[in-house]
């Protein structure tokens, strides 16, 4: 498990329970460098000062707001510990709602949280009285230099801490348009069947990033200097959409008999 990297109090009520938090995922992706383009050697970013004519890196600099143009107030790193907001060091929940009302479009970040030795017993608490009530936490925090929305929920023998967007954050879908299409019964019922067919219980461990598998294959490749056709794209025309169903349909049982037998 890595470090905390932000320690403080989950506080509801008179309740004010001390609390680690630790980051609960990560992406994997494949790094690349960004080369000359005529030698193939890395390139060093550096700033430029137009004013004292000179070339600069990040320990050269420091953070500036432009109140007013060209005008400019420096922050220290310190500064940035005394934002006057009551939630720089705690979790400051507001309310508990039912999962159900929180559309998944809200949801940005996931972190874990751990109780500090005298923090066990209000933590437990907190986490079992969730677990009843089958409710979560709604809050707001601090961290990263941004005050987060966020809600709390039981996992296992911990809480989690689910950052996310604000309303205001979220992108209006007003101006989509969608064409009117009716759809007919017999072409409801057989999507409902191919559903049905598809239906499975939600295993995590079975998914894998293809993309990035791909990738290195084909860095592999290159690395040999040998050629990988791109894949094609798919063909989108439907001819008719009923027969389309039927023929997913037996896809679908085949496959989930194949699966089946390889178990």
């Amino acid at each position: 498990m890595a470090r905390s990297f932000w320690k403080g109090v989950i506080s509801f009520g008179m309740v004010a329970i001390p609390v680690k938090m630790y980051v609960a995922t990560e992406t994997t992706t494949t790094s690349f460098h960004i080369l000359h383009k005529k030698c193939h050697n890395r390139l060093k970013q550096m700033w430029y000062c137009p004013v004292d004519n000179e070339y600069l890196t990040l320990q050269d600099s420091v953070k500036g707001y432009e109140y007013s143009p060209d005008q400019y107030v420096v922050l220290e790193e310190k500064d940035f510990d005394r934002v006057p907001v009551k939630t720089l060091h705690s979790i400051n929940i507001t309310g508990f709602v039912e999962s159900k009302e929180i559309d998944p479009i809200y949801f940005r970040g996931s972190h874990y949280l751990e109780p500090d030795e005298l923090g066990v017993k209000p933590f437990t608490l907190l986490r079992e009285a969730l677990v009843k009530t089958h409710r979560l936490g709604i809050a707001k925090v601090t961290f990263q230099r941004q005050e987060h929305l966020c809600c709390l929920r039981p996992l296992k023998n911990i809480l989690i801490l689910h950052t996310m967007f604000f309303h205001d954050e979220i992108l209006s879908r007003d101006e989509m348009t969608l064409p009117k299409q009716a759809v007919n019964n017999d072409e409801l019922e057989m999507a409902t069947r191919l559903i049905g067919t598809m239906a499975r219980n939600f295993r995590p461990e079975d998914y894998k990033d293809e993309y990035h598998l791909a990738l290195k294959k084909l860095v592999d490749a290159k690395v040999q200097g040998q050629e990988i056709k791109a894949p094609k794209e798919p063909r989108v025309a439907i001819k008719d959409l009923m027969d389309a169903l039927r023929t997913s349909i037996e896809t679908a049982k085949k496959e989930t008999a194949a699966a089946g037998k390889a178990k």
